[in-house]
């Protein structure tokens, strides 16, 4: 995909968060500001996944030369920029944390659902790994298209979103299982 390809896709998605945005501009000062408005929102989230495309990049083993050199900066520049952000994860004081790698579209939900049985839950996502913590109950997770909430109560957002993708977590009123499984033990089934 080209530069002017993707900035097409951009001002479409941009135009389609407000389909009315384009008629009001003719006659309208405020569309301006509203038109401002969108385009930082819309950078606020590209900065979002940015982030989280180089903690998968990270978790992924690639090295912050390989990063650097993807976003036109040296190592250092890269590191510096980009590395404390991956160290600051939604935490609650004294939980657990963990990262499971191997995650796929397909594996993902079944994976969570059985780690949450074990109190585990998804805080942070990116390219085939999630960023689970403890808890003392049991947890529930979901996938949805943008844009929809899943059936009941007690939903929670898990990041900002990634692509086309909403992930969903929910504590469910039910203690843990006993036991504490591995990691590679949840994606087997």
């Amino acid at each position: 995909m080209d530069d002017d390809d993707l900035r097409t896709r951009i001002a479409r998605a941009v135009e389609g968060a407000q389909p009315d945005l384009a008629d009001r501009l003719t006659d309208d000062p405020a569309a301006h500001l509203d038109l401002v408005a969108l385009h930082q929102a819309a950078t606020v989230e590209a900065a979002a996944l940015l982030s989280t495309a180089i903690g998968s990049a990270r978790h992924a083993g690639c090295t912050w030369e390989q990063i650097g050199a993807v976003l036109g900066m040296t190592r250092q520049a890269a590191q510096q920029r980009y590395g404390p952000s991956l160290r600051r994860r939604p935490a609650f004081a004294g939980r657990q944390q963990a990262v499971f790698n191997g995650l796929t579209a397909f594996n993902e939900i079944a994976a969570l659902n059985r780690a949450g049985r074990y109190g585990w839950h998804s805080v942070g996502y990116g390219l085939l790994h999630h960023v689970v913590e403890r808890d003392e109950v049991q947890w529930e997770h979901a996938r949805t298209k943008v844009g929809v909430v899943p059936f009941g109560e007690g939903w929670r957002t898990i990041g900002s979103g990634w692509g086309w993708w909403t992930y969903w977590a929910r504590p469910l009123d039910v203690p843990v299982l006993p036991g504490d499984p591995a990691p590679n033990e949840f994606l087997r089934g």
